[in-house]
């Protein structure tokens, strides 16, 4: 059986590796929107683990919302890329910070 500090280590590792992520990379929208969905599954599999280590089943159906609204906000997110692509032809942050009608 793998110990629960494995699992917390890993998953501290993801969430170190999107954070980086968003910091190293502020250009491009398509690698903002995985590094966000990289820090939700990092805490996701937090949860499982916890709840693993507890044995208590909340943490486990907790995640499956969590995953609901992930699902959600990653279409939504990439809905409105292709609307900005299709407006602006670029999907870099920093041609995106003006407001033209």
């Amino acid at each position: 059986m793998i110990p629960l500090s494995w699992w917390l280590t890993l998953a501290a590792l993801l969430f170190c590796i999107s954070v980086a992520g968003i910091f190293i990379n502020r250009k491009n929208i398509i690698i903002l929107l995985m590094a966000i969905e990289l820090m939700l599954l990092s805490v996701n599999m937090n949860f499982v683990a916890f709840s693993r280590y507890l044995d208590d089943m909340a943490g486990q159906v907790f995640v499956f919302f969590i995953l609901t609204v992930a699902a959600a906000e990653a279409a939504i997110g990439l809905a409105i890329l292709v609307l900005v692509f299709r407006n602006r032809r670029t999907i870099n942050v920093a041609e995106l910070d003006t407001m033209r009608g």
